[in-house]
């Protein structure tokens, strides 16, 4: 869910910036996460390590980030 929501704030913010200087460069901060997170569940390696402690710490702190980031932008 959270790869998801990464991936469509970044899109939503692409859309509504329409016409701002650095526009992608700011929304693919925001849905390139999304996508490599999204591309991390379809690999055996990648499940593993979702399933571990240390990646519910570091994506809850990279997500909090990008939601914080998201409001700045």
């Amino acid at each position: 869910m959270a790869a998801y929501a990464a991936l469509a704030v970044g899109l939503i913010n692409l859309r509504y910036q329409t016409g701002a200087e650095n526009n992608f460069s700011k929304s693919a901060a925001l849905f390139i996460p999304g996508v490599l997170l999204i591309g991390l569940t379809f690999t055996p390696a990648g499940k593993k390590w979702l399933e571990s402690r240390a990646a519910t710490l570091v994506l809850s702190i990279l997500g909090a980030g990008l939601l914080i980031y998201s409001f700045v932008l």
